[in-house]
């Protein structure tokens, strides 16, 4: 651990001792892949550590939980773009992750839909709808109050309504 003194060195060892474990059932739920959770939990606490200067470690399970979030999607994806296999299970992961589905309506449909919207809006559907989150809970993990994260969905809500009426 390079270019950190021995105090931050410890406080990094007790945040992946703490942490570690809730990371890799978060990265095993989106990856279904052992040796990729592995190494995307490595991913994430790299990322944290060369970070940790700037970060707002406060609240690390929401830093974590988001990090590794973004980090598995954006695995997912960079699979998907190159053509690699990804679990026909993860069907409804995809569409929430706003993908092309290879011509599936409801692919589309979501494609659209969140290619309008921010990048939180889409890992805020994936948290609630295919993680089963709370409002309470998504809310404290992307960093908004439980109103802006209501909002968000029913916008989202409102848009399929929208799109379903016009086709």
């Amino acid at each position: 651990m390079n270019g950190k003194n021995l105090s931050e060195q410890l406080a990094f060892s007790k945040l992946y001792e703490a942490y570690a474990p809730m990371v890799y059932r978060r990265c095993m739920f989106l990856l279904k892949d052992e040796a990729e959770a592995k190494d995307m939990v490595q991913n994430v606490f790299l990322r944290v550590y060369e970070r940790m200067d700037s970060l707002d470690l406060s609240q690390p399970s929401s830093l974590l939980w988001n990090t590794a979030t973004r980090l598995c999607l954006n695995r997912i994806r960079d699979k998907r773009r190159r053509g690699l296999d990804v679990d026909s299970s993860e069907l409804l992961l995809n569409i929430a992750c706003a993908e092309e589905d290879d011509g599936r309506e409801a692919g589309g449909i979501l494609s659209r839909i969140f290619s309008k919207e921010q990048e939180s809006t889409r890992t805020i559907a994936v948290l609630h709808y295919v993680d089963g989150m709370t409002l309470e809970e998504t809310a404290e993990t992307v960093g908004l109050s439980v109103s802006g994260v209501r909002k968000r969905l029913r916008t989202l809500q409102t848009k399929v309504k929208n799109l379903e009426v016009e086709r």
